[in-house]
């Protein structure tokens, strides 16, 4: 890993008062021209998770989008901060970071086309509450309901299922203030929108994003402990379609999955009651939190208790603290096919990745045509780890993380830690070149352009 990056990744200035990081304070340095919510002088703001320090020279939480497009075509150098769930320095600037969490909370549902409009800076947890009471959803949640649509869009972010692509595979249309200010509107019918939609903040600030709905639907969600690795191996595209949406969580210690979390869709045809036992594993006899110790009462309803979509899909519940907090995630992302293969070789060096570990994931994800998605053109399997604090530990295993997954060509989820460089990332995606060329002309001055944007993103 280069020595900047674990600087980058290391930086830590601890703030567990809240699960989002430091707003923008609403006051401008004396002599400058202040604007209501936004901060001339930033205070120092932190990611969720405390490892990253921004480096931001001005910060913004501009009211309005005509603002916003003042501050796009004054800056030189703009970075949008969402919900600060990153984990890496994506979102990280020395020009002005601007959060879109100010402008205008659209939520406007179209119950004949099926879509909601929303603001890019709308929580998940502050829409589909109005979403499912117009009898839609959405077709996928992330584990944390906490996250920004448009950050979470940005970067692939996804939920589980076999059949459910990630959440920005429900993008129909966004629309961006771009590098001179001006706004452009980009539908599934342009050219340029399979790029745009995972595009890193490097195509400019979305505003406002558009996304496909289907009929409301019920969840319910049961979770089994101690699946035996072998039974997986044996039997993995059984177990990981066994519900609408599974995730086995695993410590990579014991040589089971120590928790099967199945969000079983209502009228699928599931077995009810659930038996006692699974392919070896037990149901659990009450709630539990995937992270060994923690308090399952922060967690959404098991026990095979019936409720809608919103209040199921996601592992964690809106009003607390998501996850641990306190920690490192990467991902990894590989063929549906070569799910087993994978697992296999993770295994083999289990003894490598349990001491740096809080809890491991295993998801599915459909393909998608996004070009940057981790996703893009294979149903895939998502490997993800939740790291104890502590870069200089998780540095190390993520080289044997992503030595073991190269023969899968396995693609690292790009709001999280990685370390694999540039040139390895390219080979990759079938669609890189067209993304660089595509940022390129809508950003010909490379104002949302920073140094992890550079590092992986060459200038056309």
């Amino acid at each position: 890993m280069p020595e900047s990056w674990k600087e980058d990744f290391g930086r830590k200035k601890r703030n567990r008062e809240n699960a989002v990081p430091h707003a923008p304070e609403s006051h401008a340095a004396p002599g400058e021209s202040g604007q209501p919510g936004e901060s001339a002088i930033p205070p120092a703001m932190t990611n969720w998770a405390g490892n990253i320090t921004f480096n931001a020279a001005r910060t913004h939480a501009p009211s309005s989008e005509e603002r916003l497009r003042e501050i796009v075509a004054g800056s030189r150098s703009v970075r949008v901060l969402g919900s600060g769930h990153s984990f890496n320095t994506l979102a990280d600037t020395h020009g002005d970071l601007v959060s879109v969490a100010g402008l205008p909370k659209t939520v406007d549902i179209d119950e004949k086309a099926r879509t909601v409009t929303v603001g890019a800076g709308l929580r998940f947890a502050e829409f589909t509450g109005a979403v499912h009471r117009a009898g839609l959803a959405l077709h996928n949640l992330g584990s944390l309901p906490h996250i920004s649509v448009a950050g979470a869009c940005a970067t692939g972010t996804h939920g589980s299922g076999s059949g459910n692509g990630n959440l920005a595979s429900a993008v129909r249309a966004l629309e961006l203030v771009t590098a001179y200010g001006g706004t452009l509107t980009l539908t599934r019918d342009d050219e340029d929108f399979a790029g745009a939609v995972v595009a890193l903040g490097a195509a400019g600030v979305v505003t406002r994003m558009t996304l496909d709905l289907v009929p409301a639907y019920d969840i319910r969600q049961w979770v089994y402990e101690g699946l035996p690795y072998e039974r997986l191996l044996e039997r993995f595209d059984e177990v990981l379609s066994a519900a609408y949406s599974v995730s086995l969580f695993t410590t990579w210690r014991t040589g089971r999955i120590d928790q099967v979390w199945l969000k079983q869709r209502t009228g699928d045809g599931h077995q009810d009651p659930a038996p006692d036992t699974w392919l070896g594993a037990a149901l659990a006899d009450g709630p539990r939190h995937p992270v060994p110790g923690m308090d399952a009462g922060t967690c959404t309803v098991q026990g095979g208790v019936q409720g809608p979509w919103h209040e199921r899909l996601p592992h964690f519940r809106p009003e607390f603290t998501p996850s641990n907090g306190d920690e490192l995630q990467s991902e990894y992302f590989v063929a549906r096919e070569d799910g087993p293969a994978a697992f296999d070789a993770l295994t083999a060096i289990g003894g490598r990745i349990a001491p740096a570990l809080q809890i491991g994931e295993i998801r599915t994800v459909a393909a998608d045509g996004l070009w940057l998605s981790p996703a893009y053109g294979r149903d895939s399997v998502a490997f993800h780890f939740t790291w104890h604090p502590d870069m200089a530990a998780v540095a190390p295993v993520l080289d044997a993380i992503e030595e073991a997954l190269a023969p899968f060509a396995a693609r690292p989820h790009w709001g999280k830690v990685f370390t694999m460089g540039p040139e390895r990332v390219r080979g990759l995606y079938e669609r890189y070149t067209d993304f660089e060329a595509l940022i390129a002309r809508l950003d010909p001055r490379g104002v949302f352009r920073n140094e992890l944007i550079g590092r992986y993103f060459s200038e056309r």
